[in-house]
């Protein structure tokens, strides 16, 4: 177990440096434009670069957020079934959700590939694989973060108190 724990904290560290960073460039790159704006020049790059960033931040957030299991959800649910049904309904969400983020980093990789010789218009030094490769790669950190949360939540489930995390925090 803190093998899982210590690659949870890795990981999550790593996607907080990630999503500020990437919070701070998009707040740079948008009051750049506002000032190259109201100077009357005007950037021909920010929307696309702004638009990329604000989609990278939200699947790195996303995945910080499956590890943090900050997401909405409804543990009331799980925690009025029978004791019996806990574990399994625990499995199957959680097969569904991890399911649901392989296949979209599958065909995420799929559009990687599509997309492999194109540029971007405002900046065409810019290949449109890297912009888009946030798909396979944020979907797979999300499915990873769910399964590394797995074995907390089982023991929740196997005692009968299946919480989130952000509701933990916020009492």
């Amino acid at each position: 177990m803190t093998a899982v724990r210590g690659l949870r904290g890795v990981i999550e560290r790593l996607l907080e440096i990630v999503c500020v960073l990437l919070m701070v460039g998009l707040a740079v790159v948008v009051m750049l434009a506002v000032v190259y704006r109201y100077t009357g020049a005007s950037l021909v790059w920010y929307d696309e670069i702004a638009a990329i960033m604000l989609v990278w931040l939200t699947y790195y957030g996303a995945a910080l957020a499956a590890l943090r299991r900050a997401h909405l959800g409804f543990p009331g649910i799980v925690n009025g079934m029978a004791p019996a049904w806990r574990v399994p309904i625990l499995i199957l969400a959680e097969t569904i959700v991890i399911g649901f983020f392989l296949v979209l980093a599958w065909y995420g990789w799929e559009v990687v590939v599509i997309l492999g010789g194109d540029r971007l218009t405002s900046l065409p030094w810019v290949p449109v694989w890297l912009t888009q490769s946030v798909i396979p790669v944020g979907s797979l950190l999300i499915a990873l973060a769910e399964a590394l949360t797995i074995p907390e939540r089982w023991r929740e489930a196997q005692a009968g108190v299946v919480t989130q995390e952000h509701e933990e925090s916020a009492a």
